[in-house]
């Protein structure tokens, strides 16, 4: 071969790689924007034969300052800080529990119901959907309390039945002070409109609604405990098969990041703070001894974890650990 006709080629090789070269640096053309929305949250695990079932319902954001009503804010600060969380505002998160076992379907509290798109709660039936449970096969409801975001969600779009082949389980407690109308002067003024609300939401129930006790099966397999304070009947539930077991917190806490460490703390959402404080601390000391699984409604997603003991501030309390991501189903 010559020389001419090898450069010639290595030319055309080179003139090759260039127009290579050149398709790959260029441009690209714009790609669709990523959503900016997150995927359906839900989670599970195993409670001997009950799957439980965690659904994200979102979250609401308010300010720190104020939120806990017997502490200066500069400890609330610290404590917050020692978690990563910010120091001006609190995400506070809804998540609903079902357990399943069998033909029985449960859930433990009805979330914040149907709400604007703008909101940013109000995620619970979107999240159903994508878990595969469907409200109209949903056997029993247990209440733990009837604050607004617990049982707004009793009620669809249409103002009916959002779970219309359900049995509502209530505390007896709960439901006879919201349902005394001459209880209302009695209790904290932001608390007032709880009496209205429970008369609404409950409505398309009628006849299907059973009170029970604390310290009862409220089916078999799950047992209530009384945990008030929160508000006059605050239950919590414990969900057993055989020597397996787990308890529903529902409003034990607030964030556990905040409330575990200082159990003592009273924030503005606690009825009875004083009662709160109390429940709260001898039920941590209860799950954290007998190193029980728990689920929490304001708890960060997925819910579901053990306390420790820990000191904070010179005081005994305790620590969320959350459960291992090994133990989902």
């Amino acid at each position: 071969m010559t020389i001419e006709r090898r450069g010639a080629l290595i030319g055309a090789g080179l003139l090759g790689s260039a127009a290579i070269a050149a398709k790959l640096i260029r441009p690209a053309t714009a790609q669709p924007a990523i959503p900016a929305t997150q995927a359906p949250g839900f989670y599970r695990f195993k409670v001997g034969a009950w799957t439980i079932t965690t659904v994200h319902d979102g979250f609401f954001r308010r300010p720190v300052e104020g939120f806990v009503r017997n502490a200066a804010l500069a400890d609330v600060q610290a404590v917050l800080g020692a978690s990563f969380l910010p120091a001006d505002s609190l995400a506070v998160p809804f998540t609903i529990t079902f357990a399943q076992k069998d033909a029985t379907l449960v859930v433990f509290d009805t979330g914040n119901g149907v709400t604007p798109a703008t909101n940013t709660n109000g995620k619970m039936l979107a999240n159903m959907a994508a878990a595969g449970i469907d409200a109209a096969r949903v056997t029993h409801v247990i209440q733990s309390h009837f604050h607004g975001d617990h049982i707004n969600g009793l009620l669809n779009a249409q103002n009916a039945a959002a779970f219309p082949n359900a049995e509502i389980i209530v505390p007896a407690v709960e439901w006879a002070w919201w349902n005394d109308a001459g209880n209302e002067q009695r209790s904290p003024e932001g608390q007032r409109p709880t009496f209205a609300n429970t008369a609404r939401r409950f409505a398309p129930y009628a006849g299907r609604i059973r009170q029970i006790a604390a310290g009862v099966e409220a089916i078999p397999g799950i047992t209530s405990i009384a945990a008030y304070g929160h508000t006059p009947g605050h239950t919590i539930y414990r969900i057993a098969d055989g020597a397996e077991q787990m308890i529903f917190l529902a409003d034990l806490t607030n964030r556990p990041e905040l409330m575990a460490p200082r159990p003592e703390w009273q924030i503005v959402f606690d009825f009875d703070g004083d009662a709160a404080a109390a429940t709260r601390r001898r039920v941590l000391d209860m799950v954290t001894t007998d190193r029980v699984r728990v689920t929490g409604y304001h708890f960060p997603f997925p819910a579901n974890g053990h306390f420790a003991r820990h000191v904070s501030g010179g005081v005994q309390g305790f620590m969320f650990v959350p459960a291992d991501w090994s133990s989902a189903v």
